[in-house]
């Protein structure tokens, strides 16, 4: 039975899976719209499956809020305010709550920005991907270059200097210099936050089915080199393994997750991670991912996918391949605080990896080195249950 004697945090995670166009990459619950969106049944449907997990959650507030998708800013304001008030009314929230709001550059969603600020938005994370109206075809995406600065614009002008770009890199046929050309123009826009990250091929999706040719590693190797110095000049501090941030702009929501803290997740295909100390468990709970058969059962025990305790034996690399991606680590006592067991269990996995030179060895962090980093699978690898 795992021992936990400390509070720890939790977030939300709201999905709204509709989007216009699936993009080739995307392995993510996403479905296109047909016609227009059930904005009000669905939101309903959330408040709903938000109700039936909230004995699991009593008395416990709220540190970060994300809305995600698919494409949520495709919702209208007046749809987000009534999500929003209805999820005030059923949790404790903090005060200064960060309420992340994924979006797109279509003309549609930036014209709103300033509605979902008075929604409660106070943070917003944009799907560039890249500002090369070539790379955007291939990728699928149904913006261009002039609508990607557009947004980013737009963002300023409705007060939420607190967004995020999406940026990719590794894409077909690309080259250092394309690549250093995407960095250079989303340093001009001013985020206050950048994820940048490879594009990789997932089961499931049409570049899986069709590949494109993409670079080889030792291009992909020396653009995130030349890319992370050059953020760093502008500074944007990595903090993670494809996460980029001004000082004071971290994620929260993504801290959580990296952190190893709990979460509920709303929506069809949502996922979330709660811990039971009376039960002396850790849970994973995920919903119906199909939009109409959630709509037909949320609310219902017939609405949840799945509900199964995370393994004991799984826990170590389930808290590690999470704050191992995060360049600073993490204290060595979140480990026990988190999953319940105690540091003991990592040994001597700890042992060899320091000695291989893939984690620091400070006893009082858990960290991996930059190689260590750089090849986070192989550190992975050796704390995997036998």
């Amino acid at each position: 039975m795992l021992a936990f004697f400390s509070p720890i945090p939790l977030a939300l995670y709201i999905h709204i899976p509709w989007c216009v166009r699936k993009c080739p990459y995307c392995d993510f619950n996403s479905h296109e719209a047909h016609g227009p969106l059930p904005e009000s049944a669905y939101v309903d449907a959330l408040l709903m499956d938000l109700e039936q997990d909230l004995p699991r959650v009593w008395g416990r507030r709220i540190s970060s809020l994300f809305i995600g998708g698919g494409t949520p800013s495709l919702f209208s304001a007046e749809a987000l305010d009534r999500l929003l008030s209805g999820v005030r009314a059923r949790l404790p929230l903090r005060p200064d709550l960060e309420i992340t709001l994924e979006a797109n550059p279509g003309a549609v969603e930036r014209s709103r920005f300033a509605e979902f600020g008075a929604a409660g938005v106070n943070r917003l994370s944009i799907g560039v991907q890249s500002f090369d109206d070539a790379q955007l075809q291939q990728l699928g995406r149904i913006h261009d270059r002039r609508a990607a600065f557009a947004a980013a614009e737009a963002a300023h002008a409705a007060g939420l200097d607190n967004f995020n770009l999406d940026l990719m890199f590794g894409l077909p046929g690309q080259t250092v210099d394309q690549a250093l050309a995407d960095i250079a123009n989303a340093i001009t826009l001013q985020p206050a936050h950048l994820s940048y990250y490879q594009l990789t091929i997932e089961p499931n999706t049409a570049f899986h089915h069709a590949p494109p040719a993409l670079p080889d590693d030792e291009t992909v190797g020396a653009i995130q080199d030349r890319a992370q110095a050059e953020l760093a000049q502008h500074g944007y501090r990595q903090y993670e393994v494809s996460a980029y941030a001004r000082e004071g702009w971290r994620c929260r929501h993504n801290l959580n997750y990296w952190e190893f803290g709990d979460y509920l997740g709303i929506g069809a295909g949502a996922h979330g991670k709660l811990t039971d100390p009376a039960a002396g468990q850790i849970h994973r709970l995920w919903k119906l991912k199909q939009p109409r058969e959630y709509l037909a059962s949320a609310g219902m025990r017939a609405g949840i996918g799945g509900d199964a305790p995370i393994c004991e034996a799984d826990l170590p690399v389930e808290f590690l391949m999470n704050a191992l991606r995060l360049v600073e680590g993490v204290p060595t006592a979140l480990f026990a605080e988190r999953t319940g067991l105690p540091l003991a269990a990592l040994e001597p996995a700890l042992r060899q990896s320091r000695e291989r030179g893939l984690l620091e060895m400070d006893p009082e962090r858990l960290q991996t080195t930059a190689q260590g980093l750089r090849f986070l699978n192989d550190v992975l690898q050796g704390f995997m249950p036998e």
